[in-house]
């Protein structure tokens, strides 16, 4: 039997190595880390996090993201089975303490005896053998070039921003106070996940004009800003108009200021705690192209934050994905290559679960052809299968955007009311009928779950 060879150790490929590997079959994970390093990368290990520690939504009743974490945990997945391991509070979603996250993830590959982790570069595209790019947004120049030369069309390309983490100690919590939005959690810890920092009014403005006054990352010539709308930096988003903040990632709604429960505040900028610890806390929604200068200046405006230390300053970085409706098929091969399949962010699905599910039905389906089967497209009426369905013929190729996993993509489920008032029924029957679907076609593929 050939041996399974896998560009890429992120989420995808870690995820797509663990499936294979637990079918039998042998892998090995090329990772150019820490050989050849990104911008957006700290370590070398596997499944290292970039840009948040939050997997979203742990509600698989009600939340289609939730509804994949279901799925992924049914289907034995590593790195749901991992962020299970290392969960910290917060609030409804799940979120990580990211560095035992990436060590454990990495040890479970490396302890595999079906699996071998070789560092160095891939430049080009692989002749023979059966292989998986799961290199991530990220790909390196080389590679990527190799792919814009095999599929004649340069990849598409939009551009990411990662938010700043924060010291705990360098909070005032004489201005802060801990609770998740709506007291939302079973427990005290998580119904008290997050860290909030209120604004007035007029510091809200005085904010809004800071950071639109402030010293952005200038775009490279031929270079286009086409951000992806869940990752929008914060200052493209005060662009738009000053109040899109207070109704985006600084709402205030659902929160009491405990300093002063009797004053309601005109803005919030809520912080997740980032590490196990509880030492580091990321800003959430702060994705920014700031300069590092302009942004310790405009985030020390931010009430209780006025002598905050930055464990991580945010930043900006080129994202890459192909035009998977044109050139991949149902398989996730290429169809001028078909002993290539790509997995992850860069086929066009966007968030760290999102790419770690594609990486599961690639490793799924790489199996089940080195064993000599066939490994069915799960049914689009699953959130896999619907993720699936979408990058590799649902969309428009000529609009081909990454996409998020989203009820949007499901087909209906007849007899329901539509509209905002038939929402709750409406998403319970669609992960009632994803979990039954998504257990048959365990069942019946070629593989152990």
């Amino acid at each position: 039997m050939d041996t399974l060879h896998i560009i890429g150790g992120g989420m995808a490929g870690s995820e797509a190595a663990w499936q294979a590997a637990n079918a039998g079959v042998q892998v090995v994970i090329h990772e150019m880390r820490p050989d050849v390093g990104t911008f957006a990368h700290q370590t070398g290990l596997l499944g290292e996090m970039v840009c948040s520690n939050s997997f979203r939504s742990d509600d698989s009743e009600q939340n289609a993201v939730g509804l994949l974490h279901w799925e992924m945990r049914a289907a034995n997945g590593l790195i749901m089975a991992t962020a299970d391991k290392h969960k910290l509070p917060a609030g409804g979603a799940l979120a990580v303490d990211r560095e035992p996250f990436a060590q454990s993830v990495t040890d479970a590959l490396l302890a595999h005896p079906n699996v071998t982790v070789e560092y160095g570069e891939i430049t080009s595209l692989p002749e023979d053998g059966q292989w998986i790019i799961a290199t991530g947004p990220l790909t390196s120049g080389a590679l990527a070039e190799a792919i814009a030369a095999e599929t004649g069309a340069e990849a598409l390309a939009f551009f990411d921003a990662i938010a700043p983490i924060i010291y705990f100690d360098s909070i005032n919590m004489d201005r802060a106070w801990m609770q998740s939005r709506y007291d939302k959690g079973e427990t005290e810890e998580e119904r008290t996940a997050y860290l909030n920092c209120p604004m007035s009014k007029e510091q809200y403005e005085a904010f809004i004009d800071a950071l639109l006054a402030a010293d952005k990352t200038e775009f490279r010539e031929g270079e286009t800003a086409g951000y992806f709308d869940g990752c929008l930096p914060i200052e493209v988003m005060a662009e738009r108009g000053r109040e899109t903040l207070r109704f985006g990632p600084m709402k205030p709604v659902g929160l009491t200021n405990t300093h002063q429960p009797d004053v309601k505040a005109y803005a919030v900028v809520q912080l997740r705690r980032d590490n196990k610890l509880g030492t580091l806390y990321n800003m959430v929604g702060f994705q920014t192209k700031m300069k590092y200068g302009a942004q310790t200046d405009v985030f020390k405006m931010i009430p209780g934050l006025e002598d905050a230390s930055f464990a991580r300053l945010g930043g900006i970085h080129r994202n890459s994905f192909i035009n998977s409706p044109t050139l991949l098929d149902d398989q996730m091969r290429l169809r001028s290559r078909p002993n290539i399949r790509f997995a992850g962010q860069i086929t066009g699905v966007e968030g760290y679960v999102e790419s770690a599910a594609m990486g599961l039905l690639a490793g799924r389906m790489a199996a089940a052809e080195l064993l000599g089967g066939t490994a069915p497209t799960p049914p689009n009426t699953t959130a896999m299968g619907a993720l699936i369905t979408h990058i590799t013929g649902g969309a428009d190729a000529k609009t081909f955007q990454p996409m998020n996993v989203n009820f949007g993509l499901f087909p209906p489920v007849e007899g329901l009311k539509s509209g905002r008032r038939g929402r709750k029924d409406r998403y319970k029957a669609y992960t009632d009928r994803a979990k039954l679907d998504w257990q048959a076609w365990l069942d019946r593929s070629e593989l152990p779950a």
